[in-house]
């Protein structure tokens, strides 16, 4: 199986990294241009072949490593 983790900032965070790479798309002539908000992909191979007990175990790698849980939210989604 393979799990596909997004982790991008929660709404209200700051995030300097999206605000640069919005102004350098502007400076580039790109306009209309809104917010922009960058955040990370992980994908992972699991030998698991069960659905649930896969997404409950990227889940606590999330929880314990993948994710800051205080700043930062997260999505999982296990493909066969």
């Amino acid at each position: 199986m393979k799990a596909t983790v997004h982790v991008t900032l929660k709404s209200g965070v700051l995030d300097p990294q999206g605000k640069a790479i919005g102004h350098a798309l502007s400076t580039l002539g790109f306009a209309g241009v809104g917010e922009v908000r960058q955040g990370k992909v992980i994908e992972i191979s699991l030998d698991e072949t069960d659905a649930a007990k896969a997404e409950a175990d990227v889940k606590a790698m999330c929880e314990r490593l993948l994710a800051n849980t205080v700043i930062e939210n997260y999505s999982i989604r296990i493909d066969a």
